[in-house]
């Protein structure tokens, strides 16, 4: 069962089921209210217009025996003196309840006193003239027996001021079982079609999911295959259908191809750094077993170069490594003025041109930026460096200018790959491993600016660093 309402579609079906019962509930309940209502209503009002027609023969002074509403095919009628004994009756009348008596014989008539007419009416009665008949109505429900059979009735009395038998109440009773049927007829029909509607509602609801779920189903099989076979190549089929599930296969596509490229970047980095590890090592280990062998042969400053180079490229390694896993910058105030002066200083060549302007960051990692720019800027320079500085635009924008041969336009954005060098006759000794610009891109990004290449105005290569003001 557990396993069942697991699922998608079984929640749904049960929760759409559910909203349709609750309101099929609510809303059968207010018909079955409004229907008696109504009902009641109608019998209220038949009663009425019996007990006012015999109120209007007691006001005209009409006999109790001469009254034409007792003969008991209308309903009960009771009508009652001012002490509320019992005057008249329907004939046949057995047994009633639900009025101010419970008399169903006649009492006879109390002569009244002549000063009774200064008596005050009771503070709830209405005051009428005598052959007048009151206004307002009191409604209520009850029961009687005629002729041996026992209904449920809805009562109006009515009272009237006569001549000369003082004030009278006249309760007259319409029958029930029209509203007792119609409400059991609605309730069944109810209690028979509202779980057949329910069943018709969970199984709509069923269908249409497992149908709109069908893509997801897709999804998911395809995802497993994957995970299974490791091909990162494959995509999930995406549905024609532009809606949630269409947004939701567009989306694992790219997250797909994100993962495909970030995997396929760490097999060439990874390739990549082997082979560039192997050079320096192989040189080392192949001077250490000559000086091993022939000590007087050793190249003490070629072995020492080699393992500077190597300890530099473990660094760089380090350092894209930590750049991958998503190290983030400091928050320190950096002044790029100063660190610029502080990175051209003993450089041949090299001139400074700038304004203070301060950036929140990694100062370390802003430091290497710079000098992967200006080592790679002395390295294709004929003779000249210029570093700028300035604000532009609420950004603070780092210039690094040579007077070399530039790049072309074609490769301005190759160069920042990682291990790529544009000239494949330059030793690596000269070249480096192809990480300084790459390094530099990735730091820039990391910080939430942007490195570019561009023409100088001297010629040469022209890279300016972007980065927000602090």
């Amino acid at each position: 069962m557990r396993r069942l309402f697991a699922s998608v579609r079984a929640r749904a079906a049960l929760g759409a089921t559910l909203v349709v019962a609750v309101a099929l509930v609510a809303a059968g309940a207010a018909v079955l209210l409004s229907l008696r209502s109504n009902l009641i209503g109608e019998a209220g009002a038949q009663a009425e217009q019996s007990a006012r027609s015999v109120a209007s023969e007691l006001a005209a002074g009409t006999p109790y025996g001469e009254l034409s509403g007792l003969d008991g095919d209308d309903g009960p009628v009771q009508i009652l003196d001012e002490d509320k004994r019992l005057v008249a009756a329907s004939e046949n009348l057995e047994k009633i309840s639900g009025t101010d008596s419970d008399q169903v014989k006649p009492q006879a008539a109390v002569a009244r006193r002549g000063d009774d007419d200064d008596d005050d009416p009771d503070e709830h009665d209405e005051a009428l003239e005598p052959g007048e008949i009151a206004g307002k109505s009191v409604f209520s429900n009850g029961a009687a027996t005629i002729d041996g059979e026992a209904e449920d009735y809805r009562f109006a009395a009515v009272a009237v001021e006569t001549q000369d038998r003082g004030r009278l109440k006249v309760y007259a009773g319409s029958p029930l079982a029209a509203e007792h049927g119609a409400v059991r007829t609605a309730l069944s029909v109810m209690l028979i079609g509202f779980p057949l509607l329910l069943g018709v509602v969970a199984g709509v609801t069923w269908l249409v999911t497992r149908r709109a779920l069908r893509p997801v189903e897709g999804i998911r099989r395809e995802m497993a295959a994957i995970t299974h076979s490791e091909d990162l190549a494959r995509r999930v089929p995406e549905p024609d259908t532009h809606d949630e599930i269409a947004r939701l296969a567009s989306t694992t596509n790219e997250t797909l191809a994100a993962l495909e490229t970030s995997v396929e970047r760490q097999r060439r980095f990874v390739a990549d750094a082997s082979h560039e590890l192997r050079s320096p090592i192989a040189s080392l280990r192949t001077q250490l077993e000559v000086a091993a062998a022939h000590p007087e042969l050793l190249d003490l400053d070629g072995a020492v170069e080699d393992t500077v180079r190597l300890q530099r490229l473990a660094a760089d390694l380090l350092l894209l490594a930590r750049l991958d896993a998503g190290e983030r910058p400091g928050g320190v105030q950096v002044d790029l003025a100063g660190l610029a002066r502080e990175e051209a200083e003993g450089r041949t060549g090299v001139t400074v041109d700038a304004e203070p302007v301060e950036v929140a960051g990694s100062r370390g990692q802003l430091g290497r930026v710079l000098a992967n720019l200006l080592d790679n800027a002395q390295r294709h320079a004929r003779s000249a460096v210029t570093v700028t500085v300035r604000r532009e635009n609420g950004r603070a924008v780092v210039g690094v200018a040579d007077d070399g041969d530039g790049v072309p336009e074609a490769d301005r954005e190759r160069i920042f790959e990682r291990f790529v060098r544009l000239d494949a006759a330059r030793s690596r000794d000269d070249g480096g491993a192809g990480l300084g610009l790459a390094i530099a891109r990735d730091v820039a990004v990391r910080h939430g600016g942007t490195l570019t290449a561009g023409r100088g105005p001297a010629g040469g290569a022209l890279f300016e660093l972007r980065l927000p003001v602090a």
